[in-house]
């Protein structure tokens, strides 16, 4: 009876674990650069993404602060003039995988869209975005491209500097998710 119980507990660890995937060290690269000006480039090494494959529902969190530039000037103005990270502190997307069947997920990547709505400074929109997705060895890897307008989510810039910046972002997420599992084993 009490490997019984034991093997049922074990069950039904592994079946709660394997109900959610997530990270808080995937990576946004962005680039807003125009050809012949000073390079607009940034990096976030801090973000939260979460996976849940019952639902296909996919979670990415960013804090706006956390973004890391070449030059501090360049920083200093992205977070208090144009995205105002002390007023909007993160983004938010939060969508569905279409067709997603982690079954279906192994070491071959697969292309997938990815339908939801991005928060940022306040402004929401609804997006799709392409997702490369595929089994890892210890997770599954997530690799997406966000064009971002910025005229969607009012980002600002002077006359004097708005044609050297983009007006559109081409951002890409990277990031490999592990399980509730994982985690605990590695934790351990």
């Amino acid at each position: 009876m009490k490997t019984f119980t034991l093997l049922l507990l074990f069950t039904a660890f592994s079946v709660i674990a394997q109900e959610k995937f997530f990270t808080t060290t995937g990576t946004i690269n962005f680039e807003a650069s125009v050809p012949f000006f000073e390079e607009v480039k940034a990096v976030n090494r801090q973000v939260a993404i979460i996976l849940e494959p019952k639902s296909s529902m996919f979670i990415c969190t960013v804090l706006i602060k956390d973004f890391r530039f070449k030059l501090d000037m360049m920083q200093q103005h992205f977070n208090e003039n144009y995205m105002e990270s002390s007023r909007y502190p993160k983004a938010v997307f939060k969508g569905k995988i279409q067709k997603f069947d982690l079954k279906d997920i192994n070491e071959v990547e697969k292309e997938y869209q990815i339908k939801g709505k991005l928060v940022l400074r306040g402004k929401s929109r609804e997006i799709t975005v392409t997702a490369l997705i595929k089994k890892v060895a210890d997770g599954i890897q997530i690799l997406s491209d966000f064009p971002i307008k910025v005229s969607d989510f009012n980002i600002q810039f002077p006359k004097a500097i708005a044609s050297k910046i983009a007006t559109t972002a081409n951002t890409e997420l990277t990031g490999t998710v592990y399980s509730d599992e994982l985690v605990y084993l590695t934790l351990k």
